[in-house]
């Protein structure tokens, strides 16, 4: 998951008002000057929590300084003039935020989470400040209206273009009177979505499942289990067992635990956390949000506010994102019928006497796996070793494709004493960007893997990237090896492909850089690289025995490969699922008016025609962070659309000779470099040499178009 971070708002200030918020910044903050750090990486040694809030609201004091004077300026409007000083503009702004927002999403502590609360009107007055700015506006559409005739490069046309329709977007040509209307939806917007992030990571923590008796604990690994010992003593529960909870509905400990009783109290405390009737219990505040952006829509032209996301998106429009979703849906369907069936049949045969339940799945999909292809997740997990994979897996891999190379930096300060930072470096040794890596679970942190910048790449400005990499993994106990799931493998190659995203931005002007892009296209790196994991020059590479050193077996491999699409309905079912409640939720007009949360999300389910009985959505409502507070509403269909490109794509590699410089170098030059310079069919079109199509996707999940299997290749 790419991080978009979201800004917000309480209560609504005028521009005049505003432009009285921020204070001088005294010359102590470390956000004063730039820093003097390699790359200018934030200096997290000089950095106090206290110190985010001065040089923010300095921050938006002096980029609104900066576009009055832009306003002000008694020249014509120039490029230069207007549309280049705004792309200079917000420097402090931008330096402080992109810290803060950083901080808040992988190590937040109280006092960053009343800033980001306390904060909240500043920036939604802020943005709206800009955005509405009369002047300004006029400045841009004067130049928009003409820009045939300005001599302007590709690069500058796009950047016109898009500054003068988000300026539209955002409500540029509404009355003054349709102004205010906006200014409060966003405010109230912005204010609850910082509310549901905030909720539900108190209800994630609370949420965690106290276990007393180690039996319970039953077929997890002894480090498993003394991980759960640690993480009870964190919280003053020594002698007791915690097991905490990653966001998604299904927990890593389901597939292994014998206890049932134990399988479905961590389901449970899984699919409830958010909804327990108290102060962490996010439905009212869903709701609202959902009526808000319904009412915001409307106010802006949009029949929803689906329509209004997905007009600057790749699909462009509800009716095509949700086209796209059904020709997934009666395959996907059939294949979770078949794959239910399977375990039912498998609990019969290990003497059940019970229906299947989701609490079930993972544990019983566990053993027809190793029943089919002879697969033990345990018996993968020595050949994965998370510093092994980093190393010789993710960074050989960028390697063998693009040449980069990459050297850890120990004297870079980080926010958290896990977190790893590593230069890189292009083939001919320049150095490219800066890349921190942050992969163990804590309390503190919002759950999921996302990737993100602490600094733009912009020839304008003179900046590199400086990215991070944030991930959910379990810590080993102190003294184990640092062992992960295949699963988390490939969740290290998926958000190194975004990194590869923003550290190959060659742009100009940054609000074009890098993974600036739409939601329906910025997944399609990451998900595209995923595809390293396995490739046969790669994995041996990485997959290597911790105790002695062995390279993975070939008949081990074999496996992980026949068994690449098993369980391929559950495991995209869910996903599609959610993506279908997300487009529902969006697809609600005004005049719906506010939702009952448990009976909407019912009935939108139920009209999926998905086995949502026994294959739950990935993220219920109460506790679908993408879509309530990171950016991700009427978007979370990008997953399973992304995949659909980087299925077409690896195509295109297989066609062309695999993992070689050369496909690299092209990859490189005509997608991961080019940001959103372009338009999003066009270049992949050039690059594929057709549009995407769904039957690779359907490949890649083991299915054809009509819901039959394809049969599997004869082992070898």
């Amino acid at each position: 998951m790419r991080l978009f971070p979201a800004t917000a708002a309480i209560l609504l200030m005028s521009s005049s008002a505003f432009a009285q918020t921020g204070a001088p910044l005294p010359a102590s903050n470390p956000f004063a000057k730039p820093s003097t750090l390699p790359f200018e990486a934030p200096p997290f040694d000089r950095i106090k929590s206290a110190d985010y809030a001065p040089a923010l609201l300095a921050g938006m004091k002096a980029q609104r300084d900066e576009v009055n004077a832009i306003t002000r300026a008694r020249s014509a409007p120039t490029f230069d003039n207007t549309i280049a000083a705004l792309e200079r503009s917000g420097r402090l702004l931008e330096r402080a935020s992109m810290a803060f927002f950083g901080v808040v999403g992988a190590n937040t502590d109280p006092v960053l989470q009343k800033t980001q609360a306390d904060l909240a009107p500043a920036f939604a007055a802020h943005q709206d400040a800009i955005n509405l700015d009369p002047a300004l506006f006029a400045r841009v559409k004067t130049l928009y209206d003409t820009r045939q005739s300005l001599g302007l490069t590709p690069e500058q046309l796009q950047v016109l273009t898009l500054t003068y329709q988000n300026m539209v977007r955002a409500g540029a040509l509404l009355s003054p009177a349709d102004k205010v209307t906006l200014s409060k939806y966003n405010a109230e917007l912005s204010t609850l979505e910082t509310a549901f992030q905030q909720k539900l990571l108190a209800a994630t923590k609370a949420g965690a499942l106290v276990v007393e008796d180690r039996a319970k604990l039953a077929g997890l690994s002894d480090a498993e289990i003394a991980a759960a010992a640690d993480a009870a003593k964190a919280r003053g529960l020594a002698g007791k067992y915690v097991l905490t909870l990653q966001n998604t509905t299904q927990q890593p400990e389901l597939a292994t635990m014998t206890d049932r009783a134990t399988r479905e109290a961590l389901f449970d405390a899984s699919w409830t956390r958010a909804e327990k009737g108290d102060a962490n219990d996010t439905r009212d505040t869903i709701s609202r949000i959902a009526l808000l952006r319904a009412q915001k829509a409307k106010l802006l032209g949009f029949a929803t506010w689906a329509d209004y996301v997905l007009q600057d998106q790749m699909a462009n429009n509800p009716q095509t994102a949700l086209g796209f979703m059904q020709q997934l849906g009666t395959p996907v369907a059939a294949e979770q019928k078949r794959e239910a069936a399977e375990l039912q049949a498998q609990i019969r045969a290990t003497g059940g006497n019970f229906d299947l339940k989701p609490w079930d799945w993972d544990f019983y999909s566990e053993q027809v796996r190793k029943a089919k292809y002879d697969l033990n997740q345990d018996e993968l997990k020595p050949y994965f070793e998370i510093n092994k994979v980093l190393t010789d897996g993710v960074f050989y891999a960028a390697n063998q494709l693009y040449g980069l190379t990459f050297k850890r930096r120990t004297d870079i300060p980080v926010y958290q004493p896990d977190v790893m930072v590593y230069e890189v470096f292009e083939a001919d040794g320049k150095p490219l960007g800066l890349m921190y890596f942050d992969y163990w679970k804590r309390d503190n942190k919002n759950g999921g893997a996302w990737m993100s910048n602490f600094v733009n790449q912009s020839k304008l400005l003179g900046t590199k990237p400086v990215i991070y990499n944030v991930g959910n993994f379990t810590k080993p106990a102190s003294g184990q090896p640092a062992l992960i799931s295949f699963d988390d493998v490939v969740t290290m190659f998926h958000e190194f492909g975004h990194a590869l995203h923003g550290l190959f931005a060659d742009q100009v002007y940054p609000s074009v850089s890098g993974t600036n892009t739409a939601r329906d296209f910025v997944e399609f790196p990451s998900q595209f690289n995923e595809h390293w994991a396995l490739d046969p020059k790669v994995l041996p590479h990485y997959a290597v025995n911790y105790k002695d050193g062995s390279v993975i077996p070939q008949a081990l491999v074999d496996k992980i490969k026949r068994a690449s699409t098993f369980n391929s309905g559950y495991s995209f079912g869910e996903a599609l699922a959610a993506a279908e409640l997300d487009m529902s939720w969006h697809s609600l007009t005004a005049a719906a008016g506010r939702q009952d949360v448990d009976a909407f999300e019912g009935k939108a389910l139920a009209a999926t025609g998905l086995d949502v009985t026994d294959v739950p959505p990935r993220y219920r409502s109460s506790y679908f962070l993408h879509i309530w507070a990171n950016g991700y509403s009427a978007g979370y269909y990008a997953y399973s659309w992304t995949k659909m490109l980087s299925a077409n794509a690896f195509n295109w590699f297989e066609d062309h000779g695999g993992m070689t410089l050369a496909n690299g170098q092209r990859f490189r030059d005509m997608i991961l470099s080019r940001g959103h310079t372009m338009d999003y069919a066009p270049m992949f079109r050039a690059f594929n040499g057709s549009d995407p199509q769904v039957g690779p996707l359907l490949k890649d999940l083991g299915l054809n178009a009509d819901g039959s299997r394809i049969a599997p290749k004869a082992a070898k």
